[in-house]
């Protein structure tokens, strides 16, 4: 049997050809729902899988790496983001207003390299790995996946993933347990009034005022409703209402986020949401419908699979977090919901933030990150095989 020290000098072996096929993923982005050429591109470049490649969620695919039996999931997105690049990279972007500016070019290709060195191994224990699309867009890739059936079919009996964080100093991963990114669900909030002339306003009943009686009272939720000790945000993000100065419009319009980090904090602030907008409307008057869009559960770490990754990736020498939480959301969460599940953040030489237009993770990060996942397929056959 392989040794650690044997297996990460292997991994080392496939980084060249992982990072030109980043480069290459980079230049030739694709938008949520249309990554047929990045996944078939990411397909050439797996080992042969010996069994046939499963198309799953329109535009992604799930290929077992391996024999038969239970085998350890990985994650690797494969949509961009609706962003014109500014990083002067000579492998940037060469599609119009779209880019790989949330690393998913850097996941994919650590991915290659993981699923090469255990392919070249002697390590029985198969991998799968998880093309995903429209990780950054609904509906969800991850959803489609998870209720797809594939993955119960192919045994998968733990879920990996990686995402880049430039919040974390370069070489720093952070493997956490319990929460770790939060619930994500969408408020539309309608005020209905009666319009009329501005110089009569007791002719009127005004959405505008309304809705900013609305808006503010939003903010008592987290600060009156939710404990003090617990993670949570209520923002609202867009407001329209009228298009005239002299006029008191019949409606307004407010969108905003909901983000928790426990299903009961994403209930109150649902139900605190619905009751606080027709409560204060119809103190003025008016009338309010609110239209909840759920998304993303919270996404929740396993702690025995935390702590048996945690163990390899401290032999790697490899700085460890475990502070690292988000009110982020990741559609990986529909995977922790059924299956041992951990997601790791990677630390990035980036010095601009996820979907800035010049974020541009670099050849160490990709290290780091193979490093990462290859340190978690480890550490999750070990806790299949315990058990745990």
């Amino acid at each position: 049997m392989s040794t650690d020290g044997e297996l990460f000098a292997l991994l080392e072996t496939h980084l060249p050809r992982a990072n030109r096929l980043r480069e290459q993923l980079h230049a030739e982005p694709e938008l949520s729902g249309t990554e047929s050429m990045t996944r078939d591109l990411v397909l050439q470049h797996l080992p042969p899988s010996g069994t046939p490649v499963t198309k799953v969620a329109e535009t992604g695919a799930v290929v077992r790496i391996g024999g038969p039996g239970p085998a350890i999931g990985m994650r690797g997105e494969l949509d961009a983001l609706p962003i014109s690049e500014e990083t002067g990279a000579p492998f940037s972007s060469t599609r119009d207003g779209v880019m790989h500016a949330c690393g998913h070019d850097v996941h994919l290709a650590a991915l290659v390299a993981v699923a090469w060195t255990i392919h070249e191994s002697d390590l029985d224990f198969p991998l799968l790995a998880v093309l995903q699309p429209r990780e950054e867009t609904y509906p969800s890739g991850a959803l489609d996946i998870s209720e797809d059936g594939i993955l119960e079919e192919e045994q998968c009996a733990a879920m990996l993933g990686a995402h880049l964080q430039p919040i974390l100093d370069a070489g720093t991963v952070a493997c956490v347990p319990g929460g770790v990114n939060a619930s994500a669900d969408e408020f539309e909030i309608l005020v209905h009034g009666t319009s009329g002339h501005a110089a009569y306003p007791h002719l009127t009943a005004d959405p505008v005022l309304a809705m900013a009686g609305v808006i503010v009272a939003l903010q008592t939720i987290v600060s009156r409703s939710v404990d003090p000790m617990t993670a949570a945000v209520v923002g609202v993000s867009s407001l329209n209402a009228g298009s005239a100065a002299n006029v008191v419009p019949a409606t307004a319009r407010a969108t905003g986020t909901i983000r928790a980090m426990s299903s009961t904090t994403r209930a109150l602030l649902r139900s605190r949401i619905e009751d606080i907008a027709s409560n204060v409307a119809r103190a003025h008057g008016c009338a309010a419908d609110v239209q909840l869009t759920s998304g993303e559960p919270v996404l929740e770490n396993d702690p025995q699979l935390v702590e048996a990754v945690s163990k390899h990736l401290h032999a790697r020498g490899l700085t460890l977090s475990t502070t690292l939480r988000s009110l982020g959301a990741d559609d990986f969460s529909y995977f922790s919901e059924r299956i041992p599940s951990a997601m790791l953040f990677i630390g990035s030489e980036s010095s601009a933030h996820l979907h800035a237009s010049d974020f541009l993770p670099t050849a160490a990060d990709l290290r780091v990150t193979a490093q990462a996942l290859l340190a978690g397929y480890l550490g999750a056959v070990e806790r299949v095989r315990a058990g745990g």
